[in-house]
């Protein structure tokens, strides 16, 4: 691959990690009037997430992750991403951390840098997957920030540059699939559907369920929203 693809590769993987300290940056403006208005943003911004999530799950990870694998390694992969956030889960349920959206939040994270890096060395498009991880970041960074909320201003500041570097796990990780894990198509195959199964449980245990309000329809237009973006990068990458 050209050097100039390998730097767009990168400022790909960069920008789309960068959107989880925007979204925690976002998370700090409490004084949005009125009320009403911020409770709807802030479930809209939820329900986008959960749309990107489903756009990258159904239009790259799955249809990516079955190409090289048979069905019943295709179903011992995707249901043992579901089985394992579920214990992620209950292990920090047990645990009482505040920490269970941001794990969440890095769980895919991770494998979706290393899916873009392998696509872009097997010589793939590599817009329509870097545009999914920053939409689903950018929400997944504002939830992760609102549970771990910090009380003093201080620790805030420290929050969001803890959440800036995570963002370089981006690039690495895309160049550890790019220069690596592409000689190996089934395991990286393997990677998607994990995580296509991980996401999926992700979005019906901790997301949808926070998306709902009484008596408003806005918020799911989110959803929508965070879907077409997917649908759009597709088509205009098919």
């Amino acid at each position: 691959m050209p050097q100039g693809d390998i730097v767009g590769l990168l400022i790909m993987a960069t920008v789309a990690g960068l959107a989880m300290p925007a979204g925690a940056i976002l998370a700090t403006y409490q004084g949005i009037q009125p009320k009403w208005l911020e409770k709807e943003l802030r479930h809209g911004i939820l329900a986008l997430g959960a749309g990107a999530l489903i756009s990258a799950v159904g239009l790259v990870l799955v249809p990516e992750g079955i190409k090289d694998v048979s069905v019943l390694a295709a179903i011992m992969c995707f249901v043992g991403g579901a089985l394992a956030f579920m214990a992620l889960d209950i292990y920090l349920a047990k645990k009482k951390t505040a920490g269970s959206q941001l794990a969440a939040m890095l769980s895919d994270f991770v494998p979706e840098s290393i899916a873009l890096g392998t696509t872009a060395a097997l010589g793939g498009g590599t817009m329509l997957l870097g545009l999914l991880i920053a939409v689903q970041n950018l929400p997944e960074g504002f939830n992760a920030y609102r549970e771990m909320l910090p009380k003093n201003k201080q620790r805030s500041t420290k929050l969001i540059i803890i959440f800036v570097l995570m963002a370089l796990l981006g690039p690495l990780f895309s160049l550890l699939g790019f220069y690596y894990l592409a000689q190996f198509p089934v395991v990286m195959s393997g990677i998607m559907l994990f995580a296509a199964g991980g996401i999926l449980y992700s979005v019906f245990q901790d997301i949808a369920p926070q998306i709902r309000m009484e008596n408003h329809w806005l918020p799911p237009l989110g959803g929508i929203l965070g879907f077409l973006v997917g649908m759009i990068g597709f088509m205009l990458e098919g």
